[in-house]
């Protein structure tokens, strides 16, 4: 609390630590039923020392595991807001990107704070294990021990009733940081395996017809009516996902002086102003745009290749209707969250990542080759592509820790995004300069939001993103005003170019006349946000109760957002 909190009271901790009391205990217990077992295993048992070698070594571990969730919870909810859970255990898989967002002395710093407290929690274990002394009444001890059991059980349990001990039970403000504080990170870390074991989620909150029913309203797969926005139906589409920068950045956020070249192009280009990210990872919003699939609470739908290999993709869909060549570029390491698995499986024939670049250029950036050389590389690809061409392109630098190669503001976040801008504005003057601009169209989208000052799931500028399609091939410039999502990329992008959408069954063309119920939906940590022209509603699903609301339609956008949920996971479990 601490380390996070921005204002804190004497109240706020008392009350976080007298609600979290249960899930404490509960914790305590689970680690008290080891040294439980062992006693009793050992009570008639002529050498006390077999018992302190035991529990020593039990105790080490505990102490171990204990300080590793304290650490990594206070250091990662800075980035995640929310609480340590099992899905940390992905990123361990590729472990130079995981650690890209910070620097070594970041690292150095939280290595020796675990260390300490290692060594703490270790001298207190073993001062009990060491002070452990045999009774010589050993009946009456195994009687006390026995009846420790269904106490212990109990406890872990949570009392007798129906309900478990979980971690909504905790929950007890309206500010999400004091419900988080109370969560014991231990016991977060080992729910959460619960909900993972299968690697994805059934959501059912209602009849599947009833899903249905609302579903179909919600989604139509036909473009009908359309304005055509586009010099041509068959243009050189580039499209690049810009990391991490949401609308709070930009003009959207009251940011114009970070974004200049964003904003510029917003007013010559085709610009959706109320656009949403669906989700609040790059991984995950990767496919929200390729696939115009949605993003879930818990799981990435791009882990899964089972699923994401079968998903459509603009990639794969232009190349088989007209003949399109595709090619990815990314600069940090496409191997990251099965990066590359899900690109190539949807249709792109050529990937360009680190691995491309000198031993120099990767290490211009803690994640990989610098944001301006990888321009340079785009801008190259399009004038040695055969057209009609597609390039996908995911930046980097404006990621944690924030290290570009300028110094605009002294705010590092603001800095990053403004040389992101800058990035972006050099690369679109150079290719207006080139034989390719008359025939191109540059979508430029950022994959997800992130929290910054304050501005967190409960704000709709959170992840208010801008979505702006500049180049030649733009017919006039044009703003946008309905309510949509990153999924809806797809749809739309098709529908002008008169295309045939039918498996993009949660992607929208939001410029046809049977797009009749504007609205967005962004999924987060076990949660959803809901957006609508007129009304706004944060969801929690811990505690089963609204975080945050704007305007009067709340109850319908949950029961959409838990329709499209249900439909959305049936789909991806195959039913």
């Amino acid at each position: 609390m601490l380390y996070n909190a921005t204002e804190l009271s004497v109240g706020d901790v008392a009350d976080v630590l007298t609600h979290g009391l249960s899930l404490d205990l509960s914790t305590a217990l689970y680690v008290m039923a080891v040294p439980l077992l062992v006693m009793m295993g050992t009570i008639f048992a002529g050498n006390n020392r077999i018992i302190r070698s035991i529990l020593t070594v039990y105790y080490a571990v505990v102490a171990l595991l204990i300080a590793l969730a304290a650490v990594a919870d206070t250091c990662l909810y800075e980035f995640w807001l929310f609480k340590l859970d099992a899905s940390c255990l992905q990123y361990l898989e590729t472990p130079t990107e995981a650690m890209a967002s910070v620097s070594t002395g970041y690292l150095i710093v939280r290595a020796l704070a675990l260390v300490v407290a290692v060594v703490i929690l270790f001298a207190i274990y073993r001062c009990i294990a060491l002070n452990m002394t045999k009774s010589r009444h050993r009946i009456m001890e195994l009687i006390i021990c026995l009846a420790c059991i269904p106490l212990m059980v109990i406890g872990i349990r949570g009392g007798l009733g129906e309900s478990t001990t979980n971690i909504g039970q905790v929950y007890f403000s309206e500010r999400q940081f004091l419900n988080h504080s109370a969560v014991n990170p231990v016991f977060s870390f080992m729910a959460s395996f619960e909900k993972t074991a299968t690697n994805n989620v059934t959501y059912h909150f209602m009849d599947d017809d009833e899903c249905q029913r609302i579903v179909r309203k919600l989604y139509n797969t036909e473009s009908r009516g359309c304005d055509t926005l586009l010099t041509t139906n068959q243009p050189n589409i580039i499209i690049i996902l810009l990391e991490s920068c949401g609308g709070t950045f930009t003009d959207i956020g009251g940011h114009g002086d970070v974004t200049p070249n964003l904003n510029k192009l917003s007013s010559e280009g085709i610009y959706f102003a109320n656009c949403y990210g669906n989700t609040w990872r790059t991984d995950r919003g990767t496919v929200c745009t390729w696939s115009g699939y949605p993003s879930f609470p818990t799981m990435s739908v791009m882990k899964m290749p089972s699923k994401s290999r079968s998903l459509p993709n603009l990639a794969r869909t232009l190349h088989e209707e007209r003949d399109y060549e595709t090619h990815y570029l990314y600069g940090g390491d496409i191997n990251f969250t099965n990066m590359r698995s899900y690109l190539i499986g949807g249709g792109f024939s050529e990937l360009t990542w680190m691995s491309d670049y000198s031993r120099e250029e990767q290490q211009t950036s803690k994640w990989g080759v610098r944001d301006d050389i990888t321009f340079e590389t785009l801008l190259n690809l399009t004038k040695q592509m055969k057209e009609p061409f597609l390039i996908g392109y995911s930046t980097l630098s404006s990621h944690a820790p924030w290290d570009v190669p300028v110094k605009q503001f002294d705010d590092e976040v603001l800095n990053a995004f403004y040389y992101l801008d800058q990035c972006v504005g050099h690369f679109i003057e150079d290719l207006r300069k080139s034989d390719k601009w008359e025939s191109t169209l540059v979508v430029l989208l950022p994959d997800h939001g992130i929290p910054y000052k304050g501005i967190d799931e409960t704000q709709p500028l959170k992840n208010h993103i801008p979505m702006i399609w500049v180049g030649g091939a733009v017919k006039e410039p044009r703003r946008i005003e309905q309510v949509c999502n990153q999924t809806d990329l797809a749809a739309t992008l098709l529908g002008q170019m008169g295309i045939n959408h039918s498996d993009y069954t949660f992607s929208r063309d939001v410029l046809s006349e049977t797009y009749q119920e504007p609205f967005a939906i962004n999924t987060y940590d076990d949660g959803f946000s809901m957006y609508d022209s007129t009304s706004f509603v944060n969801y929690d699903f811990i505690s089963n109760r609204v975080v945050a609301s704007q305007g009067n339609n709340n109850e319908r956008l949950i029961q959409r957002a838990k329709a499209i949920l249900q439909a959305a996971s049936t789909d991806l479990n195959g039913r």
